[in-house]
């Protein structure tokens, strides 16, 4: 137990310091794509679908959410 959240803190680590040299568009793209991954593959696995496939269509969906955020944030 104390391993697996010792890996899951260090994961956590590694993925936060990789965006600080991220612009603003990259972390929007990156953070929508991850909010749609994750929602993705929750609503894949309770409806006994595909949790993989969910996962990809959420990441898709979510990035085009995160681009468009964005655009709309540069533009005001």
């Amino acid at each position: 137990m104390k391993s697996t959240f010792a890996i899951i803190a260090l994961a956590t680590t590694v993925g936060l310091s990789g965006c600080a040299s991220m612009s603003d568009s990259e972390r929007h793209v990156l953070g929508g794509a991850a909010l749609g991954a994750a929602g993705g593959a929750a609503v894949g696995a309770l409806t006994g679908g595909s949790v993989g496939t969910g996962a990809l269509i959420g990441g898709a969906v979510g990035a085009g959410g995160g681009y468009l955020y964005d655009r709309d944030q540069r533009g005001r």
